[in-house]
């Protein structure tokens, strides 16, 4: 005699319902018994449209649980979407601890998470925390109030990567990311001209598809180096650009807004305007410190060095020297 089997049918909330594995749909179709926890369980419909009608169990304890689904056996348990906690250890402890015949228990995924499938999460989150009942200072933001914190997220983030701090760096990009996303969600609220994470994506999707000819077009490249230059002639084209400046934002930290102005200039081999002098003057003036930081960061992007990353470097350096002779330890 075949020994019953209970089936433990697991499914993501990610997925549209219905949209299961064939042998999920067998398992579901075949069973003589399918039981189901959650009346509102979002599976139910497609379910019943394809004639598999559920039994509704009441869930307790995960070991009352447990029990009841081995007593059923031979059945299909669909997961609850809150993953039924408990219930797979308590199966485990009874077929360990507990001597005598227990009917087979087998996990079957019916669907799967899709990569970046999480992000629907975080959707659902921010509108949760923007809408009524959720938080009153998330409600409270605006574009203006949260730029502060996208730049702060954005230098921690940029701190992590120069420090090499995996842990930080994973958390930091989810600080970033949150910014994308609350900035996305006070956006879809806007009367006039409303647009929502979706519409952000889809925009950056076809700027990244339009800007890689040599990948999604017929375009052919040697190197990085022409790739980068195709990059700029159609980017110049979509913005309609007229000086090799326009674009750079004027709100950049100082020495950075200038490596980028040279960058501009030096990849445009525009040489109307002769680099800065390079010698220590004499005297410093509020002039002459500035044309040196500007020739610093030519001779810089000649020699392929990140100036801004550089001086940050050194200012770390510093730091420790200074600590070091304070006699204070280096920080974590």
């Amino acid at each position: 005699m075949d020994t019953p089997k209970l089936i433990l049918l697991t499914t993501t909330h990610r997925v549209a319902p219905g949209l299961l594995s064939w042998p999920a749909w067998e398992a579901l179709r075949s069973a003589p018994l399918v039981l189901v926890g959650d009346p509102a369980h979002p599976q139910l419909p497609a379910l019943r449209a394809a004639g598999v009608e559920p039994r509704l169990v009441e869930r307790g304890s995960a070991p009352a649980l447990a029990r009841q689904l081995l007593a059923e056996a031979p059945a299909v348990w669909l997961e609850s979407p809150d993953g039924d906690p408990g219930l797979t250890d308590a199966l485990a402890r009874i077929a360990v601890e507990e001597a005598g015949e227990h009917p087979e228990i087998e996990l079957l995924p019916g669907s799967y998470d899709l990569p970046g499938s999480r992000l629907l999460d975080l959707v659902s989150v921010m509108d949760r925390l923007r809408s009524p009942g959720g938080c009153p200072w998330d409600a409270e933001q605006t574009h203006r109030s949260l730029v502060k914190y996208l730049v702060e997220e954005a230098f921690e983030l940029v701190e992590a990567i120069e420090e090499d701090d995996r842990p930080t760096l994973r958390e930091e990009l989810g600080d970033v990311l949150l910014q994308v996303f609350f900035h996305s969600r006070i956006a879809e609220e806007h009367e006039e001209d409303p647009f929502s994470v979706d519409d952000v994506a889809g925009d950056i999707v076809e700027k990244l598809m339009y800007r890689h000819p040599h990948v999604f077009g017929d375009v052919s490249v040697r190197d990085s180096a022409e790739t980068e230059a195709n990059w700029e002639q159609l980017k110049a084209a979509e913005k309609q650009r007229e000086s090799v400046l326009d674009g750079v934002p004027a709100g950049l930290p100082a020495l950075a807004y200038a490596a980028k102005l040279v960058s501009r200039v030096r990849r445009a081999r525009f040489t109307a305007v002769p680099d800065a002098p390079y010698e220590l003057p004499a005297e410093l003036t509020a002039e002459t410190a500035g044309d040196l930081l500007l020739a610093v960061a030519q001779r810089g992007y000649d020699r392929d060095i990140d100036v801004d990353a550089a001086l940050r470097a050194a200012a770390r350096r510093y730091r420790r020297a200074v600590r070091a002779a304070e006699g204070l330890p280096e920080e974590g």
